[in-house]
């Protein structure tokens, strides 16, 4: 019912999401696949916080979520697809009115492709240290049910470098153009056009079952928000630890069902500057299940 509902609510959103996912898939068929993974994941913490939510009455309130997730992840004759979908619930998220203790729902989506330049000329760019340069692209979408009601949408672009690691370890410098239009908002809203860095990674720990994996993303202030406040600089970084159970299991070390450890430092989220709110830094451990296919 809530999907369907947020359907409606955002029926050209959700086409254009189709649209682009036909032309991905149209894309993908003329370059064939070189490699594919898909996931499906589960992530529970008792501990997030969200701006204006955590201290309704003066003291920080526990959040409680539960995150279930679909990624893709492939390569292509060209460079790579990541596509994530996160749905999640949580509970005792009062915004201040006492109007959300239900709880709310949330439908985030992210995608991005990073074109490798050196594929596309057909040239060797790699040097010590340096695997190659890619361009990033892609969009953010979101959906909640919460009082703010959020319906994000945010473009993507940048430059990338990979290194040369076991894994991945990947350096963006981004363009942010987002724009939101919440409940109580005539039209929608366009922030100004941002910067920020993110660092991507996926290290395997020597010859054992463990990977280090996430991201550190630094967010510029996008200027004056809808309700006119100044918004400030984010950081968020996301960690984990993850074991490869397939062995003990299927006897195969192919990583299908993988379990770990995340931890997630968010300050000033979402622009939100964390001074007087202390829903607007989130500091959170997570525990994780992913089964890969």
């Amino acid at each position: 019912m809530f999907l369907k509902k947020m359907f409606l609510r955002n029926k050209n959103v959700m086409l254009g999401l189709l649209s682009a996912s036909s032309l991905l898939l149209t894309a993908q068929q003329a370059s064939a696949l070189t490699w594919s993974d898909n996931a499906l994941g589960l992530r529970y913490g008792g501990d997030f916080s969200e701006p204006y939510k955590n201290n309704d009455d003066g003291s920080k309130k526990h959040i409680t979520k539960k995150i279930y997730s679909f990624t893709h992840s492939s390569g292509y004759t060209y460079g790579t697809n990541f596509l994530n979908i996160d749905f999640l619930q949580s509970d005792n998220e009062v915004y201040g009115d006492g109007s959300d203790k239900k709880g709310s729902r949330e439908v985030y989506v992210v995608y991005r492709n990073n074109i490798d330049i050196g594929k596309v000329i057909h040239k060797d760019l790699s040097s010590p240290g340096i695997r190659g340069y890619a361009l990033t692209a892609g969009f953010d979408w979101n959906t909640k049910n919460d009082s703010y009601a959020s319906r994000k949408q945010m473009w993507v672009v940048g430059p990338t470098i990979n290194f040369d690691v076991p894994g991945f370890l990947s350096l963006s410098a981004l363009a942010f153009f987002e724009s939101n239009k919440p409940r109580g908002i005539d039209s929608r809203y366009n922030y100004d056009p941002h910067a920020a860095v993110q660092l991507t990674w996926g290290i395997p720990i020597a010859k054992t079952p463990l990977s280090f994996e996430g991201y550190a993303l630094w967010i510029d202030s996008k200027g004056k928000n809808e309700f006119g406040g100044k918004t400030a600089p984010e950081t968020n970084i996301d960690a984990m630890l993850m074991y490869d159970l397939s062995p003990l299991i299927w006897g195969k070390n192919d990583k299908t069902l993988r379990v770990g450890a995340e931890y997630q430092y968010w300050r000033n989220k979402f622009g939100n500057p964390t001074n007087g709110d202390k829903g607007a830094t989130a500091s959170t451990p997570m525990v994780r299940v992913d089964f890969h296919f």
